[in-house]
């Protein structure tokens, strides 16, 4: 089959490799007819990749039809159209039973120290080939696929493998009080799509923060209030101004939506860039030991958010030495959640919103669709944030 993988630091392939093949009786095999380009495959297009190894299938933002089921997945049949969720869990642990299925006890990758296998995601998370391919191998299928109607459009429901479910838990940990306001830091796919959510479940106040000129314009056509970072000339500029627009103290709530790529730290972005020209073996025990962050979107937030307020952290970070203003935090009082997306833990509540009013906007969220063999072309162009791109949608 085709495969996009993984060679080097923004050097990607559509190689032919192995089908995928049931190896365990949890698993299923689908073929992929929709796959998503995730800003988080960009962390490791640049920024992760003394974790990956030449030839390692990326993605893991499938839709497809299941073409098999090993004989411990009851509730799936060949034919069945699915979403897969980004994180592989089982369901059943004491982590899953309480809604963590990042967390899951099952995959967790204990030899890294780390939570829940992942599709495509470095042996940090267990080496799982990805779903940027025209087939995919699904362990613990008995629990992880989403069954979705049949159709010939697969956005309808591509999102629930990672777009919608961040989303909806970054403004869920949010958690803004009754007529309260949300600002959300960086309005790429998670973070206008964020807004999207937070503007539907009846946020009254919501702001989006970007430079990207056309970010900003999407956000604004669905009526969220913007503010151009690059407008003003310090951050203390920024700050000032959105206390104003929220009453002197600042917003209930922040989303960080970012992460480690953030514009304006150029001190880490060097030893990020330094890392990158390391042998692969020094690069990860550098990462591992005092790996950095790009912290500058972090350190808006805590700027931004009211005392007593919220920052909920849904762009991935990966630092194991990142200062942080504790003092501040402290002092704010700030209540501080994060962590990848439990995705079966919204999937119902998400799914019944994927209907014909399509109230989130999921029909037309995706700028680019191109073939799987133009993966190369489409992660040049989204790191680089060229042709208006904002969301991009592969078909094998």
């Amino acid at each position: 089959m085709k495969a996009v993988t993984w060679h080097g630091k923004r050097d990607v392939r559509v190689e032919d490799v192995p089908d995928p093949r049931i190896e365990k009786p949890t698993d299923a095999v689908i073929r992929v007819t929709s796959t998503g380009l995730c800003g988080s495959d960009l962390h490791l297009y640049e920024v992760f990749g003394p974790f990956m190894n030449p030839g390692d299938i990326l993605g893991h933002e499938p839709i497809g039809v299941v073409e098999e089921v090993g004989a411990e997945v009851p509730d799936l049949r060949p034919g069945d159209r699915v979403v897969v969720p980004f994180q592989i869990a089982c369901g059943h642990c004491w982590m899953c039973e309480r809604g963590l299925h990042t967390q899951c006890e099952t995959t967790q990758v204990t030899e890294e120290g780390m939570g829940a296998a992942l599709f495509g995601y470095s042996r940090l998370y267990g080496s799982v080939p990805g779903a940027q391919a025209e087939y995919l191998r699904v362990p613990q299928a008995q629990f992880g696929p989403i069954k979705v109607p049949q159709g010939p459009d697969d956005d309808r429901f591509l999102y629930l493998s990672d777009v919608l479910p961040t989303a909806w838990q970054a403004v869920r940990y949010a958690d803004v009080p009754r007529g309260g306001s949300l600002v959300v830091l960086g309005l790429g796919p998670i973070g206008e799509m964020g807004c999207r959510v937070a503007r539907h479940l009846g946020v009254e106040r919501v702001i989006g923060v970007d430079l990207v000129p056309e970010r900003l314009g999407r956000a604004r056509s669905r009526g969220v209030e913007v503010f151009d970072l690059s407008a003003f000339d310090t951050r203390d500029d920024l700050v000032a101004a959105v206390r104003d627009a929220t009453g002197g103290r600042g917003p209930d709530a922040v989303v960080d939506a970012v992460g480690t790529e953030a514009h304006g730290s150029p001190a880490a972005k060097a030893q990020q860039q330094l890392a990158g020209l390391l042998p692969r073996a020094w690069a990860a025990r550098l990462h591992q030991t005092a790996g950095a962050d790009r912290l500058a979107a972090l350190y808006l937030a805590i700027d931004l958010v009211r005392r007593g307020g919220t920052i909920s952290l849904s762009g991935v970070y990966g630092g194991a030495a990142d200062p942080l203003p504790l003092l501040t935090l402290f002092d704010k009082q700030v209540q501080l959640r994060m962590g990848q997306a439990n995705v079966r833990r919204w999937s119902d509540e998400i799914l019944p919103l994927l209907t014909d009013e399509d109230p989130l906007g999921v029909d037309s969220f995706a700028t680019h669709h191109v073939p799987l063999a133009d993966a190369p072309h489409a992660y040049r162009m989204f790191q680089r944030k060229e042709d208006g791109v904002q969301k991009v949608v592969m078909r094998p």
